[in-house]
C-alpha cells in the first residue's frame, strides 16, 4: 500500500506538533504556509514539500487545518474546492455560526473537527463509567479549564477553551444539553465565563484565562458516587463510591493529539471517521454563541 499523503495548512506552534505526529504515523506531509522562512523550516523538518497556498497543493489524500480560528472557514472551503479527501480542522470549526452551518451543509461527510479531548484516556474512562450504570444514573458533569492568558491573538478565550469542555460533555454524556444560563465577561482576548447546560443531567462549565494556576478538571456526579479526572496528564481517575470507598482506575496515557490523528489517517485508508463531525462542530459553534449571548458578550 502506498504511503498516505496529507496537506497540513499552517506551521505555527500547534501545526508543528501536528506535523510531528503525522510524520510519526508514517504520513507524507505537504505543508501549506505563506512564509518562506516557515516553508524552509518545514522542508528541513522532513516535509515532502512546502507550498505558499492551498491552491498550490499537489494531489493529497486528505488535509489538516491548523491556522488561526478566524481563517478556518475560508481555509476549509478552499480545501473543499481543491481536494477530494477528508479534512480535519482544529477546533472550533469556525467562530461564526453561519460559516459553521454552511460548511456542515456542504460537506458533513468530509469535514471533521479536532476535538482531542474526546481521545483522552481519562475522559474515555469517565464515559465508560457513566455508560456502565455501576454508580447509578448520571446527575451532572463539572468541567473546569483555567489558565493565565490567552495565547491566541485572533479570538477571545471562549473560542479557545470552551470547545474542549463541550467535547468532554459530548463524550461523557453522549450529547451536549441545551444552554440554560451563562454569566461572565470578555475583556479583549481574556475571558471568565460559567455556563450551565441542561438539567437532567446538567453540565456546568467554567473557563478562564485570568486564573493564576493551570487547571484541567472533569468530575461526573452519579446517584451513588462521583468520578474525577484531576489533570490532563493524570494517569488515573478517582472513583468515589457512596459508601466512602475510593478506587483509583488507571487510564491510558498516549497523547490525545496522536490518537486523533491516527484515527484521521485510518479514515483516509477506509476506516471509520473521526469522532467529531462537521454537524457536531457546527452545534458547538452555535452553543458557544448562545452562551456568549446569555452572558451579554457581543
Amino acid at each position: 500500500m502506498s504511503k498516505r499523503s496529507v496537506g497540513l495548512v499552517g506551521f505555527g506552534r500547534w501545526g508543528q506538533l501536528i506535523f510531528r505526529d503525522l510524520t510519526a504515523l508514517g504520513v507524507s506531509v505537504v505543508v501549506v504556509v505563506p512564509s518562506e522562512d516557515n516553508r524552509r523550516r518545514a522542508r528541513e523538518s522532513g516535509a515532502t514539500a512546502a507550498v505558499p497556498r492551498v491552491e498550490d497543493l499537489p494531489d493529497v489524500d486528505g488535509a489538516v487545518v491548523a491556522t488561526p480560528t478566524t481563517t478556518h472557514a475560508e481555509t476549509v472551503e478552499r480545501l473543499l474546492d481543491r481536494i477530494a479527501g477528508p479534512i480535519f480542522v482544529e477546533k472550533p470549526l469556525t467562530c461564526d455560526v453561519e460559516d459553521a452551518r454552511r460548511i456542515a451543509r456542504r460537506a458533513s461527510d468530509r469535514v471533521f473537527v479536532m476535538d482531542k479531548w474526546r481521545y483522552h484516556g481519562g475522559i474515555e474512562a469517565l464515559r465508560d463509567l457513566a455508560g456502565s450504570g455501576r454508580l447509578g444514573r448520571v446527575i451532572g458533569l463539572r468541567s473546569t479549564r483555567a489558565q493565565w492568558g490567552n495565547h491566541h491573538a485572533d479570538v477571545d478565550g471562549t473560542w479557545i477553551l470552551m470547545p474542549h469542555d463541550l467535547a468532554v460533555t459530548r463524550e461523557i454524556l453522549g450529547r451536549i444539553p441545551a444552554p440554560v444560563m451563562a454569566f461572565g465577561q470578555v475583556d479583549g482576548l481574556e475571558v471568565d465565563l460559567v455556563a450551565v447546560l441542561g438539567r437532567e443531567p446538567w453540565a456546568r462549565i467554567e473557563i478562564s484565562t485570568r486564573f493564576p494556576l493551570h487547571r484541567r478538571e472533569a468530575m461526573v456526579a452519579f446517584e451513588d458516587g462521583a468520578a474525577w479526572l484531576g489533570d490532563s496528564y493524570d494517569d488515573r481517575i478517582l472513583v468515589h463510591q457512596a459508601g466512602g470507598e475510593v478506587e483509583e482506575v488507571p487510564v491510558p496515557t498516549e497523547m490525545p493529539l496522536l490518537r486523533e490523528l491516527r484515527a484521521f489517517v485510518g479514515h483516509i485508508g477506509g476506516g471509520p471517521p473521526p469522532r467529531s463531525s462537521a454537524d457536531e462542530g457546527a452545534e458547538v459553534v452555535e452553543i458557544i454563541a448562545a452562551c456568549r449571548s446569555m452572558a451579554g458578550i457581543a
